[in-house]
């Protein structure tokens, strides 16, 4: 029950990044190259190491590589978001 109330945290955190993205560079129209660059420089990183945070949770996708990308959206969120999903993670197992 745990691991499920966690994976449910992390993909609300995820939702929230997707949708501050899409609202600082489509809906207000304002480019931040540090936010632009932190979401390549996130999807890059978790494409090319695998990291793939819903297969942590048996989610699989039938469309390649969204669960990296996914993930990192999530990264590019920055330090204090990952760090609060890594303890918890690691005090689950």
């Amino acid at each position: 029950m745990e691991n499920k109330t966690f994976g449910i945290a992390a993909f609300a955190i995820l939702i929230e990044g997707i949708i501050t993205y899409t609202n600082q560079f489509l809906i207000q129209e304002n480019f931040c190259w540090q936010m632009a660059l932190s979401l390549v420089l996130g999807i890059i990183v978790a494409v090319a190491y695998k990291l793939d945070l819903p297969s942590y949770f048996n989610l699989e996708s039938d469309i390649p590589y969204v669960g990296c990308i996914l993930t990192g959206i999530l990264l590019s969120r920055g330090s204090n978001y990952l760090f609060d999903l890594l303890d918890k993670i690691l005090k689950l197992q």
